[in-house]
């Protein structure tokens, strides 16, 4: 049976308000992105008219900088890095995450955290590697679910509350309405390749979870074994 999604879902099933923290992250491998020291939130420009694509990112418009993010993400089918993750009560953890699209991600977290978030396309679990027992939840009911998904129009499938920029970032920040109540995330993507550099989630308590990514890798092919859930047995469920 499926289970009400909240944020002990951590990385994959969380969203945020415009006061999130932000997360220091280690320097970059050589040879791949890094995610440079993430500023404050900056205040909201609306949604407005298009703009040429070849201005800066704080040049453009609300509506413009939401379609260059839609396209970055529906351009993105795979993508390979490393994240740091702070929960509400500031634990501190980290590990990788491996996306395929549509659909599939993998989050797996570093000792001692035993966790691994296993995404394959229709459901989310949460598996404990230590006990072998996993929650399962509804792909649907994540708050990033449309990251993931094959196209990626941000402006039309989500509740846009805000977007703006500086020299450093892009940041849109989406509202969900839940039976439980009211989810929001905030994404960050750099200022000059549009890509995701953060995102924050606010659950309806008003607790925060932000992860950062960097080491970012978008042409590595994976291994579709990284993204199988076994429902009947946790015990037999992959795990590197």
């Amino acid at each position: 049976m499926f289970k009400t999604v909240s944020a002990v879902a951590v990385a994959f099933v969380v969203t945020a308000a415009a006061t999130a923290q932000t997360i220091p992250v280690p320097r970059a491998v050589t040879g791949r992105d890094s995610a440079p020291k993430p500023p404050s939130i900056q205040r909201a420009t609306p949604l407005a008219s298009n703009t040429a694509e070849q201005q800066q990112p704080q040049q453009l418009d609300g509506r413009a900088l939401v379609e260059r993010v839609s396209a970055y993400l529906s351009n993105m089918k795979t993508l390979v890095g490393d994240f740091v993750q702070v929960g509400p009560d500031g634990r501190r953890t980290e590990g990788q995450f491996y996306v395929q699209k549509p659909g599939k991600v993998r989050f797996e977290y570093s000792p001692p955290s035993r966790v691994d978030v296993i995404a394959d396309g229709q459901s989310v679990v949460v598996r404990d590697r230590k006990r072998a027992t996993q929650d399962l939840y509804p792909l649907s009911q994540t708050p990033l679910r449309f990251l993931v998904a094959d196209r990626v129009d941000l402006a039309r499938d989500t509740n846009l509350v805000s977007v703006g920029a500086d020299e450093q970032f892009v940041t849109v920040v989406i509202e969900e309405q839940q039976l439980v109540g009211t989810n929001r995330l905030m994404l960050k993507f750099g200022a000059k390749d549009f890509k995701l550099r953060q995102w924050t989630v606010t659950d309806p308590q008003g607790y925060d979870t932000t992860v950062a990514v960097y080491n970012l890798d978008a042409g590595k092919k994976l291994d579709p074994a990284l993204f199988q859930i076994n429902y009947e047995n946790p015990d037999l469920q992959n795990s590197r």
